[in-house]
């Protein structure tokens, strides 16, 4: 069954990116975040495109040479007998801005919630290139999902469709492991 593509959510533009990130900051975002964990403001598409109804029942979408590319996985892993399901796709830094608000509220340190979870104006979810995924019978976002027949597959098979796991154990930017978060780079 075809889900309709609702309209497509806000995009910052510069200057709202500025502001958002000025906001974290306010909130306890070290002023050398970036420079510290390796990471750059990322840009936000100029457009997206629809990729269906996460496990969530939310609208998702990517950049649309990411989309072409997660529909040829998604078909490849099916016809291999492999189900993944979108946890989380495009996310604005207005929308990472909210994350980081609600774990605060939930009284989390800022140094916990930029362990799991990178400052707004630095998530590679903003590029509209990521596809946080699971599969039937595993938690979303949970490390359980390394021991899924998914992941094995996308191990073995993502490459080919441009997407790498972005946070190995021990990466570079300091950001926990995470084993359901997959980047297109193209291939």
């Amino acid at each position: 069954m075809s889900v309709a593509a609702p309209d497509p959510p806000v995009r910052c533009d510069t200057q709202a990116r500025r502001a958002v990130v000025q906001e974290a900051r306010r909130l306890g975002v070290p002023a050398d975040y970036g420079r510290r964990r390796g990471l750059s403001i990322v840009r936000e598409p100029r457009h997206l495109s629809f990729i269906g109804i996460d496990v969530h029942g939310r609208p998702q979408w990517l950049a649309p040479a990411a989309a072409r590319a997660w529909r040829r996985m998604a078909a490849a892993a099916v016809a291999d007998g492999v189900v993944l399901q979108v946890v989380s796709a495009f996310r604005s830094a207005d929308y990472q801005l909210g994350i980081l608000r609600r774990k605060l509220e939930r009284g989390l340190g800022i140094e916990e919630i930029l362990r799991v979870s990178a400052a707004p104006g630095y998530s590679e979810h903003h590029s509209g290139r990521v596809l946080d995924l699971t599969t039937p019978g595993y938690p979303a976002l949970e490390e359980a999902f390394e021991a899924s027949p998914a992941f094995a597959w996308l191990r073995g098979h993502a490459g080919r469709y441009g997407f790498t796991m972005s946070y190995p154990r021990g990466n570079r930017h300091g950001i926990a492991y995470e084993p359901w978060h997959w980047c297109w780079r193209r291939p």
